[in-house]
């Protein structure tokens, strides 16, 4: 396995792919904050790996495991997958969102209330999950019951100290720290 100093050498230009999915009327899902996919963002990953580097930038409560097979957000944090073997189909943003190929080393950095869903997978699809430091996800499915008060806790979701995967000067922060949001 490598280090993390390791790791982070082999980081390399990564292609970034941001979508902004808004309010299927079931699923809040987040206008103000983009689905930002960083492809190929870690060569030759492993679950221990995406763990430190996760941990390293304040994104804690780590797990590793699949994708739900049933759409849904968190209303009270925002969340990393990094997925360290096979491929997988995840559909965002509920019934009518996009359908997004992953494989081993992408990173999909997901922000509080968008829907999220695994469509198909191979075996041995794996991915590390986590969420920022302070944050304490819940799991809303999308019932009528979970609005408003799903609405108002993702409006109150503060911004993440820093990129999972590249610190305080990663995507992320570019992306988000210019959102109309972000003042919060």
């Amino acid at each position: 396995m490598k280090s993390l100093a390791e790791a982070a050498q082999a980081i390399q230009q990564i292609n970034i792919v941001r979508h902004t999915i808004i309010d299927d009327g079931q699923f809040p899902n987040n206008a103000l904050f983009p689905l930002i996919v960083l492809q190929k963002a870690i060569p030759s990953p492993n679950a221990r790996l995406l763990e430190e580097i996760f941990e390293s930038n304040r994104w804690v409560s780590s797990w590793r495991n699949g994708i739900y097979d049933y759409h849904h957000y968190h209303s009270t944090a925002h969340e990393v997958l990094g997925v360290t073997r096979g491929t997988g189909r995840v559909q965002f943003g509920g019934p009518s969102g996009i359908t997004i190929p992953l494989e081993a080393g992408d990173v999909v950095i997901i922000p509080a209330g968008v829907a999220h869903k695994r469509i198909e997978s191979e075996d041995d699809f794996e991915v590390v999950g986590a969420y920022p430091e302070g944050q304490q996800y819940d799991i809303k499915k999308g019932d009528k019951d979970d609005r408003p008060k799903a609405d108002e806790n993702i409006k109150r979701v503060p911004l993440p100290q820093s990129d999972p995967v590249y610190g305080i000067d990663g995507p992320l922060i570019k992306n988000w720290s210019t959102s109309p949001n972000a003042s919060q």
